[in-house]
């Protein structure tokens, strides 16, 4: 027999398909170890034949086989040809995505451990009073782990029972459990509109369905209700959501909804759970996958749905190689198991409702909330009114009066600022110094806690200096405000208040996400402090009041998406308040009260913001009525980077002589930040009319890729910097 190998190799010259002789047992899918190239490296098998082509005495055999049953799916190969050609990758890293990286390097294993249970009817001497209390203890409690009984009675007399044939031992394959609970109400009866939202799904006759719903409609519950129904047909599902933080509190509805059958998938886990888990659902033991982005290639069979929650989150865009967009895959796979691709959010992408108004996707509507209660009333406070009333806290009047009041009624409150640390920049008032990062092209923010500056691109640490490096002044200023600087004035102001921070700080450890929220959960906090990790999907019925620091801060960026990234972001984090019995509040803190967008937010009216942001977008000709691409330009070496970006640039300008009508803009130029972890950045920007050309685009990327710099593709970028 002869099996068809991708070798696990990411390079473009060994991007074909390699033959090897192998044992008949071997099955498609399967991870093998291969000769190649005088060394011994991994490989995915994607066929097996009786027959081959090439003079056998050239052919190299298997040496060794991993998994059983195979690692890799019969659907993986098809969406491998589809990524490597979308996304110009080769093979073997569009087939990486399909399994857990420890997996692959071999890190990781199945955590066996040793059982022991009583032997019946044996008769152990008086003599050995241990092994007596042993086997008396497993008699009575039944088979324990080994472990703990040599912890209890000692290894020596564990060992005693086993050679008397008094106690049975046995190893089995023990699964390593992520952290959650199984809390959530049972099914309940779906309201008018979640059932009218169920059946247009099931029965609409369109592929993609677009669930708008505000924040509290329900939509979880017609996810569940969805994931049920495909259960029931012997299918699997697979369930999205944009953040870890969101996963443990899904994970736990499903849990008790759905019992073993659901298992979660993301970068948080240990790579002990996050093996056991992909496992799982491998074996068919679990058939429901949830995770963030990359549970999206959960190893299923026979797919009978798949939900993209808040599917306008710029998380679901990956930003490394493949830089692939969760949605596409989605449709991708959607596709292949001929099943329904559902995509829910109070706030669509413009991309994704456009698609909706034009028929492309089935829209379905749920204006109201499911207890029918109003959306929470937002207030807005116009900081510059504080300002010259001498307020110069970030604080308003108006927040302050109604977190006392929240926090008299025995309410909670969740005050949002999409900023971490102390303090945005460093600076000196003698000579207007700023501290940025030796490595990266950005200013560093004070952490007060650790009492040092941090760069939050690359990492990197520098002690606090205490005079200026420059002019050596002494008079140093902290300008602008992060998270931890709002809990220290939070303290101050209501001193009897229990606080809560959640931003990538406070969340280290792969349980750190569930137990700030499990604490708040439970109301062993008053108020929850937080970036836009807090700023969706979250359910606590006794938070009434949310508080939105610098609602202007997305504003403000150089990017055709900054309004429709601050309308999403402001309702999102609004409607966490007022989702039980008691109404809601928003104090909405800005600078520009006046602006449109702030307008059709504060009311909740995304139909008016999606009109007058389509009209604009159309007659600037922005996605989605063109398309942005860039290519970039990364290197440690100045020489190498300009040189990769000539061949780039003036390959994009040939094919722009020959296709002119396809360029709306060309030009290249140094990426707005220059410089990231030691790397310098250089790019070539391009609005195009259509994605007629994005196959050239990548292959000049390729072709001007050296060893010493890297060039690839963005499309749309969710960040322009």
């Amino acid at each position: 027999m002869y099996a068809q190998i991708i070798v696990d190799v990411a390079h473009s010259q060994v991007d074909k398909v390699f033959e090897y002789s192998c044992p008949p047992s071997l099955k498609v899918g399967s991870r093998v170890k291969v000769p190649f190239g005088g060394r011994v490296i991994d490989g995915f098998v994607i066929a097996v034949s009786e027959k081959t082509s090439y003079p056998e005495e050239k052919i190299k055999p298997v040496q060794e086989v991993f998994d059983e049953p195979p690692a890799l799916v019969e659907e993986c190969f098809a969406l491998m040809q589809k990524i490597s050609a979308r996304y110009r990758v080769p093979k073997a890293v569009a087939l990486r995505l399909f399994l857990p990286s420890e997996m692959r390097l071999g890190t990781v294993r199945a955590s066996v451990r040793k059982f022991v249970r009583a032997a019946e009817g044996v008769c152990l001497p008086a003599a050995a009073k241990k092994q007596a209390q042993a086997y008396a203890y497993l008699t009575e409690n039944g088979e324990t782990e080994f472990v703990q009984l040599c912890r209890m009675f000692g290894r020596s007399a564990v060992a005693g029972l086993e050679r008397r044939g008094a106690a049975i031992a046995e190893e089995r394959k023990v699964n390593r459990l992520p952290a959650g609970e199984e809390s959530g109400a049972p099914a309940h009866v779906l309201t008018t509109a979640q059932r009218a939202a169920v059946e247009s799904v099931k029965n609409g006759g369109k592929m993609v369905n677009l669930i708008h719903g505000v924040t509290g409609s329900g939509k979880t519950e017609i996810y569940l209700t969805l994931i049920a129904d495909a259960i029931s047909r012997g299918k699997t599902a697979i369930f999205l959501v944009p953040e870890i933080s969101l996963t443990p509190q899904m994970l736990a509805q499903l849990r008790a909804r759905f019992k073993g059958e659901a298992a979660i998938l993301h970068s948080g886990l240990s790579a002990g759970e996050r093996f056991d888990e992909w496992w799982r659902l491998r074996s068919g033991e679990a058939k429901i996958a949830i995770g963030a982005r990359s549970a999206v290639f959960a190893p299923l069979t026979d797919v009978g749905i798949i939900i993209v929650d808040e599917e306008h989150d710029s998380s679901y865009c990956s930003e490394t190689a493949p830089r692939y967009s969760t949605v596409d895959i989605a449709a991708m796979r959607a596709e292949y198991n001929g099943c329904k691709l559902v995509l829910g959010s109070a706030t669509p992408s413009v991309e994704s409702y456009m698609k909706a108004c034009d028929g492309e996707y089935n829209l379905i509507t749920l204006p109201d909330r499911i207890n029918s209660k109003p959306l929470p009333e937002i207030i807005i406070a116009d900081m510059r009114r504080e300002v010259k009333r001498g307020n110069n806290t970030c604080f308003s009047q108006a927040l302050r009066e109604e977190l006392d009041g929240t926090l008299k009624a025995g309410n909670q409150a969740i005050i949002f600022l999409n900023r971490r640390g102390y303090s945005q920049t460093v600076v000196c008032r003698d000579c207007g110094y700023v501290a940025k990062c030796e490595n990266c092209d950005v200013t560093l923010t004070y952490h007060s806690e650790e009492d040092c500056l941090k760069c939050h691109y690359c990492g990197a640490k520098y002690r606090m200096p205490s005079q200026c490096p420059e002019c050596g002044g002494r008079h140093l200023l902290y300008n602008g405000t992060g998270t931890q600087r709002v809990v220290a004035d939070l303290k101050k102001l209501f001193p009897q208040a229990t606080l809560l921070r959640m931003d990538n700080d406070t969340v280290s450890g792969k349980d750190g996400h569930y137990k700030i929220l499990k604490s708040f959960g439970e109301k062993k906090a008053d108020i929850l402090v937080g970036t836009q990790m807090i700023a969706k999907g979250h359910d606590f019925p006794s938070v009434t009041l949310v508080g939105i620091l610098d609602a202007d801060m997305s504003l403000h960026f150089s990017d055709y998406r900054s309004g429709e990234r601050t309308f999403q972001l402001i309702t999102q984090v609004s409607g966490r308040s007022g989702r039980a019995d008691e109404k809601g509040k928003v104090v909405l803190q800005t600078y520009s009260p006046e602006n449109y967008i702030l307008r059709y937010a504060t009311h909740y009216d995304y139909e008016g913001f999606f009109k007058n942001e389509i009209a604009l977008r159309k007659a600037t000709l922005f996605p989605p009525f063109a398309l942005i691409v860039r290519i970039m330009v990364v290197s440690g070496s100045a020489e190498a980077a300009l040189e990769s970006l000539k061949g780039a640039y003036l390959a994009t300008e040939n094919l722009r002589r020959k296709t002119p009508d396809e360029f709306l803009f060309l030009n290249k130029m140094h990426s707005p930040i220059k410089k990231i972890q030691g790397k310098l950045r250089y790019q070539v920007l391009m609005r195009l009319k259509s994605d007629a050309l994005l196959k050239n685009i990548y292959d000049i990327a390729v072709e001007n890729t050296t060893s010493s710099a890297f060039c690839y593709v963005e499309e749309n970028p969710v960040n322009l910097s």
